[in-house]
């Protein structure tokens, strides 16, 4: 039996190309690349931006998410490794990871087994130093928002009224709620506070939606943080901050390049949730992979609920994108949980269980073929304890609604094992087709709210708290209303509630309170009891991870 070895060894013992080399097959020169060291380096997209956007677009998303893994983005670079491997050429758009999940759950974030992007340490670490400008933007303005109020408070700001929260990159439930400002007249004013990890920032939003540096100022400027005592809002520009929190950012926002093990080019560039905020990396890597290459994959965070819908709906319509194709990523054993078997016996098989699970699957094919109008293959992570019974049964199922099913074998064989799905998204990617929003935003908030959790949870519609109606009233005052909306949601279900597995019905969902994101460009719609400060679990990653004596990291996933 051939010896185990965790993603850390993998990716250590690679063989890794300066970072020169990996641009020069992408045409970069020196005057287009910023390097941060041998192996990691910036682009400057303003050197590149008369090239066309001539790439097609493939969207790789999955099911509700499981203890089980779906390995969405071990697929994703298996898969921009087969598409190279199969001649074309092909460039990745990944999301950074955070140190919440880093530290917390997951462990590392950089794919898995043979399909990862490397360095994948410093990817998972402190990168080129992004989310610390993002938090320290977020940090300044945050300074200068109560510095206001402690100063005379010339805008008349209402101090119950900050919606605006400083930000850390760590999942630190102490820190939700705080009461801050103590001490006495010079340390400020005394008020209820907490912290969001930095990933829910609207500063990173802004970030990964942002254009250019320009529009990154203008839109930092237009982000509310609070209301005056007559409920109006007050902004950033109102408190002169965009300046300086775009000098914070000015070299954060050009993409970041690295490269996967098989030494093919991966843009690596913001890092928004998707059950909390839009879930994508940035416009500016997105964009500058369609320039540079001939396919671009891309990844979209948690099920397709979430944020396949955000990319859609949010994104693509903001950005001027249009996918060519969709991959959804499932596992059998996910699968088999949606089913109801616990996680200690996925490994068996279990073909009743797999049935009563696969609508979690069908509904999200549907949805991405149907109500957005995309050419669909499904990926099957593939595992050793995956039957012929098992794996012919999703592939009835699916062909039933007219979509192919893939064998993805990439964490085991990289790019090699991700040839048979490359060649079917090669396939879809010329399909005629017809991309469709869930919905317009022409109608009110309700209506947006009510289309997405009708037309993609599939819910009997939505309820809204007596806050939440005054939220919406407010924000349609103002002139929010015709944005689109971002759902913050649990992402074990396409209900908001996290224990109806499947594909549940006969369920309505809850709003309880509705905020603008004015310097992003969407309304966010929060659900059931989703948190934007996540809390470590009993046994966090953290405690695994270590450094010896020469600075070799372990336990990193």
């Amino acid at each position: 039996m051939a010896e185990y070895k965790s993603d850390i060894q993998i990716a250590q013992e690679a063989e890794i190309r300066p970072i020169k080399e990996v641009a020069e097959t992408l045409g970069l020169d020196d005057e287009q690349l910023i390097p941060y060291g041998h192996y990691m380096a910036k682009v400057d997209v303003t050197k590149i931006q008369d090239l066309p956007e001539k790439a097609k677009l493939i969207l790789v998303t999955a099911i509700n998410p499981t203890p089980a893994g779906e390995g969405k983005t071990t697929t994703s670079v298996g898969l921009a490794d087969g598409l190279n491997r199969i001649g074309k050429k092909t460039v990745l758009a990944l999301r950074e990871p955070s140190l919440g999940p880093v530290f917390g759950v997951k462990g590392g974030a950089a794919g898995g087994g043979y399909a990862q992007v490397i360095p994948m340490e410093n990817i998972n670490l402190h990168f080129t130093g992004d989310f610390h400008a993002i938090g320290a933007a977020n940090n300044l303005l945050a300074a200068m928002l109560d510095n206001h109020i402690k100063q005379g408070n010339e805008l008349n700001i209402d101090p119950r009224r900050i919606t605006w929260k400083r930000v850390v990159d760590m999942n630190d439930r102490q820190l939700r709620s705080v009461v801050d400002g103590l001490g006495g007249v010079a340390n400020g004013m005394p008020r209820q506070d907490g912290f969001d990890i930095t990933v829910a920032s609207e500063i990173m939003a802004v970030f990964c939606l942002a254009t250019s540096i320009e529009d990154l100022k203008q839109r930092l400027g237009r982000i509310v943080v609070g209301y005056t005592y007559d409920r109006e809002p007050v902004t950033a520009h109102d408190l002169k901050a965009e300046g300086a929190m775009t000098a914070l950012l000015k070299d954060a926002i050009s993409p970041n390049l690295v490269q996967t093990l098989e030494h093919n080019p991966a843009f690596v560039h913001g890092g928004p949730f998707a059950n909390i905020a839009h879930g994508c990396n940035s416009v500016s890597a997105t964009k500058a992979a369609l320039k540079l290459g001939d396919y671009v994959v891309t990844e979209a965070g948690f099920g397709a609920d979430l944020g396949a819908e955000k990319f859609c709906d949010i994104k693509c319509r903001l950005a001027g994108l249009e996918p060519d194709a969709c991959v959804i990523v499932a596992t059998v054993r996910a699968l088999k949980h949606h089913g109801g078997v616990a996680k200690a016996d996925l490994n068996e098989e279990n073909l009743a269980a797999l049935e009563a699970g696969l609508p979690n699957l069908l509904q999200h094919v549907d949805n991405m073929k149907n109500v957005y109008g995309l050419p669909v293959v499904v990926a099957i992570n593939a595992f050793p304890t995956d039957t012929k019974a098992e794996l012919d049964l999703v592939e009835q199922k699916c062909k039933e609604l007219g979509v192919n099913v893939a064998l993805s074998e990439v964490w085991a064989r990289g790019g090699e094992g991700g040839e048979a799905l490359a060649r079917e998204v090669v396939r879809l990617c010329e399909e005629p087709h017809e991309f469709h929003f869930s919905y317009e935003t022409d109608g009110t908030l309700e209506e947006e709210i009510e289309a997405i959790a009708k037309r993609i949870y599939h819910a009997d519609g939505v309820d809204f708290t007596p806050a939440a109606k005054r939220d919406i009233k407010q924000l349609t005052e103002q002139g929010f209303d015709h944005m689109p909306v971002c759902m913050a949601k649990t992402q074990y279900s396409f209900s908001d509630d996290q224990s109806l597995l499947g594909a549940p019905r006969d369920f309505r969902v809850t709003v309880r309170n509705v905020k603008v994101s004015a310097g992003a460009g969407f309304v966010v719609a929060l659900t059931g009891d989703i948190m934007t400060m996540p809390g470590l679990p009993k046994r966090p990653a953290a405690e695994k991870i270590d450094v010896d004596a020469e600075g070799k990291i372990s336990g990193l996933f």
